[in-house]
């Protein structure tokens, strides 16, 4: 059943997913537009997944800005072209924003057109994946292995000419990057 009040942001949420005190929402043609509110935080539950970095929401809150709290322990996104890692092409290592886990190496970076950041491979062990059946599809969401942090989407088979012909496709707020100087 779903609650007006049970849903998470910027979302199309298929029949039957209920999240628990995320935000207020109007219900139009199974688009769901919210109203935030800080009050409210989705259920978050990562299956067969131990974190090694373990904090308590008001935790997070405090070292995370509010749109990095909302992307990274949300599972939010942010808006496609805006994010400062789109078109980055400095050499160095880009890290979990929340942890500062290092996830990818800029020589796995690509220009894929999408709007964020895309990646063909993680540095070994450091995102998990998990199956995420919003927006009335199947998707495979990325997260920090280490935090358990909320980093995208990777998408298989599109035709891109890398070595494993993926795209993780993740949100700059979720990234910092650091130079290998």
């Amino acid at each position: 059943m779903i609650r007006s009040h049970d849903l998470m942001s910027n979302c199309m949420v298929p029949i039957g997913v209920v999240l628990r005190n995320s935000c207020r929402t109007t219900y139009k043609s199974a688009i769901l537009t919210p109203r935030f509110s800080t009050a409210f935080r989705p259920v978050v539950q990562l299956r067969n997944m131990t974190t090694t970095t373990q904090k308590s929401e008001d935790e997070w809150r405090a070292v995370l800005s509010r749109e990095q709290f909302r992307v990274l322990r949300q599972k939010g996104t942010e808006p496609a072209g805006t994010g400062e890692y789109d078109k980055h092409s400095e050499e160095g290592v880009y890290s979990c924003a929340g942890c500062g886990t290092p996830l990818y190496k800029s020589s796995t970076k690509f220009n894929s057109g999408c709007g964020w950041p895309a990646f063909f491979d993680a540095i070994p062990g450091t995102v998990s994946r998990h199956e995420d059946r919003s927006f009335g599809t199947v998707r495979t969401e990325i997260v920090c292995t280490a935090c358990g942090g909320h980093l995208g989407h990777v998408f298989k088979g599109e035709g891109f000419k890398t070595p494993t012909d993926e795209r993780h496709c993740v949100n700059s707020i979720s990234l910092k990057f650091h130079d290998e100087k």
